[in-house]
C-alpha cells in the first residue's frame, strides 16, 4: 500500500497521505514520495493547484514516534546525526520545494494536525478545515523541538508570545481557535470539508497561474525584504506578468465586461 495516493483532475493535483490506521503519521516512504511528486509537479504545467489532505478521519498526527523506539539503543552522537539526516534529507526539501512551487498549495484539515502536521499545513499557501479538526505543537511531549519550519510560520502569523505558549505547553486547540490566531483560512462543517476544498482548488485552477505563482512569491519574501527591495521586486514582477497571456485576457475581459477564461499561459 503507497503511504502517499496521487490524483490528478480538473487542473488539480490532490495528494492523499496514506496511512489512516496511524492517523497518517509521518513515514520515511512518505516523505520520499512526497517529495518527489512535488518535484515533477514542478514542470507539469496541467496542474494549478495543489491540495495536501489525509486520508481518513485525519490529516497527519506528526512523525511516526512509534518507530522512534528503535533509535533509543543508539548512542547520543548516533541519535543527533540520525535525526539531523533525516530531517535535512526528506522534510527540509518537501518544505522548500513547496515554498518555491508556482501554484497555489492547499491544506485541507481534518481531524489531527499535530507536530510535523501543523509544519506541513502553515508551509501551504492555503488551508481550510473541518470544524472538528484539532491542532497541537507536541514536541516538547516527548522532550524534542518544532522541525518543518514551524518555528519560522507561527511567530509571524500568531506573534512570539502566543508562539511560545503554543511550542512550550503542547496543549491542543480547535479550528476556529486556529483561524482567529491567524494560522488558517476557512473553518467550514465536516460534512463540507471535501464539497469545499474542491471548490476552491478548481476556483484556483481555473485563476491566472503564472500571476498566482508571482503573488506567492512576493508575499513570502516580503517578511525578509526591506521595503525598496519589495517594491523593486513587485516592478519587477509585474514587469514579468504583463508578458503573459492571460494578462491579455484578464485586461480584454476587463473592459469587455465580461467574465476572464485564463488557460494559464
Amino acid at each position: 500500500m503507497s503511504h502517499l495516493l496521487y490524483e490528478k483532475k480538473s487542473g488539480v493535483a490532490y495528494l492523499t497521505m496514506n496511512r489512516p490506521e496511524v492517523r497518517n503519521a509521518l513515514s520515511l516512504e512518505m516523505r520520499e514520495k512526497l517529495l518527489t511528486t512535488l518535484q515533477i509537479l514542478e514542470s507539469d504545467s496541467a496542474v494549478r493547484c495543489v491540495v495536501l489532505r489525509g486520508k481518513g478521519e485525519h490529516f497527519m498526527a506528526g512523525g511516526d514516534v512509534k518507530s522512534f523506539m528503535e533509535f533509543t539503543r543508539l548512542t547520543p552522537a548516533e541519535r543527533r546525526l540520525t535525526f539531523i539526516n533525516r530531517i535535512h534529507t526528506n522534510l527540509n526539501g518537501i518544505m522548500y520545494t513547496m515554498r518555491r512551487l508556482n501554484k497555489p498549495i492547499i491544506a485541507s484539515v481534518s481531524g489531527a494536525a499535530a507536530g510535523a502536521g501543523i509544519s506541513l499545513a502553515l508551509n501551504c499557501d492555503l488551508v481550510i478545515a473541518s470544524d472538528d479538526a484539532f491542532f497541537t505543537l507536541a514536541y516538547s511531549r516527548i522532550a524534542s523541538s518544532p522541525d518543518g519550519g514551524a518555528t519560522y510560520y507561527l511567530p509571524r502569523l500568531v506573534g512570539t508570545k502566543k508562539a511560545m505558549e503554543i511550542a512550550l505547553l503542547g496543549d491542543r486547540f480547535t479550528a476556529a481557535e486556529a483561524r482567529d490566531m491567524g494560522m488558517i483560512n476557512r473553518v467550514v462543517p465536516a460534512a463540507d470539508l471535501e464539497e469545499q476544498t474542491q471548490k476552491l482548488a478548481e476556483r484556483l485552477a481555473k485563476g491566472p497561474s503564472k500571476a498566482y505563482g508571482n503573488i506567492k512569491q512576493l508575499i513570502l519574501q516580503s517578511s525578509e525584504n526591506s521595503l525598496e527591495q519589495q517594491l523593486q521586486s513587485e516592478a519587477e514582477t509585474f514587469g514579468a506578468t504583463v508578458m503573459a497571456e492571460d494578462w491579455v485576457e484578464g485586461v480584454s475581459a476587463f473592459n469587455e465586461k465580461r467574465k476572464p477564461q485564463f488557460t494559464g499561459r
